[in-house]
């Protein structure tokens, strides 16, 4: 353990080199203030997928197109009544129902804005388990109920869609036609989800007449303990409803858990790549407070042979140049937590103003002490070498020093 009196000695001597410490503390908690928000955000995204995927959502799948287009968009790929069917009659299945999504003008005075325009049956509302929402205000659709819609969370918003924001019992034009309001749907956090529209399948006939209207989704409720077996018993179905041959499908049959594992593996890549591009700062850091500690060294080769000849042991004179660094790295790990928190707390307010409130950040006491340990060891060992080149410093040659 060092001596309070070798603390005293180089709290003094961090105190009399101001700049030098102060550029030392700069140099380290850039890197760490970078390492405590990626971290923070990253951790706040992986609380986010985990809880999706505890949600109602976890025993469902999804068929869709194989293209590249948005579900229900693609002309050249249409799922119908007969498709929904095959699935439903899959050993494993529970239930399924088809989803219609569409593009949609919506109209408030003069101002036209264009959005996805979901149709659903409330009687079998699988695709509201996926999206995993509750209602904010007002009550869901109910079955047969056309003309009638449910909003996004954005739509009750001055300024955010429209300058006017809409209530219960409003009236809202949709596709040139005025449907009335009867609930709106609680923030997801997304700008793009807040914004979507539910509606009946038979408000999307009455909608698009003219249309050929067909599903861009099949949701199916499936057996959870044996998910595997369900995927393949509702491809080998609807190939076959389809006429299509195995290795040919024009759709795919994805879980939600293969969606959030899919989503994951992304968003491992993206956040390792950050913390990466944070740990070279860090590394950068440390290079630079070793630099600073061998400076030191040299600028005080007398006084280090003043301390050794008055009775200082080589591994005194190693503690203190050690504890120099280490608490330049603390005071550094310090700063970085506090800015950091600082810049996700004002990131999170601006990110749930603008409707992102799903890529807020995760604070957890591991967070803000392994920030600052890892600061401090990253002081501590930058200084190891200039510490040992400073222990091993021979008294008389030192005070003979110029």
């Amino acid at each position: 353990m060092i001596s309070p009196e070798s603390i005293n000695y180089s709290l003094r001597n961090i105190k009399h080199r101001k700049t030098r410490s102060a550029l030392t503390i700069l140099s380290i908690f850039i890197g760490i203030t970078a390492i405590f928000i990626f971290v923070s955000f990253g951790w706040g995204l992986y609380n986010y997928v985990n809880d999706l995927s505890s949600s109602s959502s976890a025993d469902k799948l999804m068929i869709m197109s194989k293209g590249s287009a948005v579900p229900g968009l693609e002309s050249t790929f249409a799922l119908t009544d007969d498709d929904v069917k095959a699935v439903e009659k899959s050993t494993g299945v529970f239930g399924a129902s088809g989803i219609y999504i569409k593009t949609a003008e919506v109209q408030q005075n003069k101002i036209k804005k264009y959005t996805y325009i979901i149709g659903y049956d409330p009687e079998k509302p699988l695709v509201m388990d996926v999206f995993d929402v509750s209602i904010d205000e007002g009550r869901e659709l109910r079955p047969h109920e056309n003309g009638k819609v449910v909003l996004g969370y954005n739509y009750q918003l001055e300024d955010k869609i429209f300058p006017k924001g809409y209530r219960v019992n409003d009236e809202i034009e949709i596709q040139g036609q005025k449907l009335k309001i009867v609930g709106f749907y609680e923030s997801v956090g997304n700008p793009q989800d807040d914004s979507q529209i539910y509606v009946t399948q038979g408000t999307i006939d009455e909608l698009y007449p003219n249309t050929n209207n067909s599903y861009g989704w099949i949701v199916a409720k499936v057996d959870l303990n044996n998910i595997d077996r369900t995927i393949e018993n509702v491809e080998k179905n609807l190939r076959k409803e389809r006429g299509l041959e195995e290795g040919k499908e024009d759709f795919f049959v994805q879980s939600f858990d293969d969606m959030i594992e899919a989503y994951s593996g992304a968003l491992d890549v993206v956040i390792g790549f950050v913390i990466l591009i944070a740990f070279i700062s860090v590394i950068v850091s440390a290079v630079n407070t070793a630099n600073t500690m061998i400076t030191s060294v040299l600028e005080r080769v007398k006084e280090i042979g003043v301390i050794k000849s008055i009775g200082a042991r080589n591994s005194e004179v190693l503690k203190i140049f050690l504890f120099e660094s280490g608490f330049l790295g603390f005071i550094a790990g310090i700063v970085g937590v506090v800015i950091g928190f600082i810049a996700t707390s004002i990131a999170k307010i601006v990110l749930v103003n603008l409707g992102y409130g799903f890529l807020s950040p995760y604070y957890s006491p591991y967070l803000f002490v392994g920030c600052i340990v890892f600061a401090t060891l990253t002081g501590a060992i930058s200084g190891v070498i200039p510490a040992i080149r400073a222990s091993k410093i021979n008294p008389v040659d030192a005070l003979r020093y110029e």
